[in-house]
């Protein structure tokens, strides 16, 4: 039995190809910025969800580098 909530692929999501939210583009915005990329402003929700979880785990090789 699992203990936490069962992640779903972006590509799955039946909302995934509407524009990114504003929490996300913020987000993906403090994101890119420490890690010198930049963001296209045009992404979907998927788009964004995969960017921030490659972003992350960018950030976090970078800081235990």
């Amino acid at each position: 039995m699992s203990n936490g909530p069962v992640e779903k692929d972006p590509e799955d999501w039946t909302t995934g190809d509407e524009p990114m939210t504003a929490p996300q583009e913020s987000y993906l915005r403090t994101l890119a910025r420490e890690a010198g990329e930049d963001v296209p402003g045009d992404l979907s929700k998927a788009q964004a969800s995969e960017l921030i979880d490659r972003l992350q785990d960018r950030s976090a090789r970078l800081r235990n580098g």
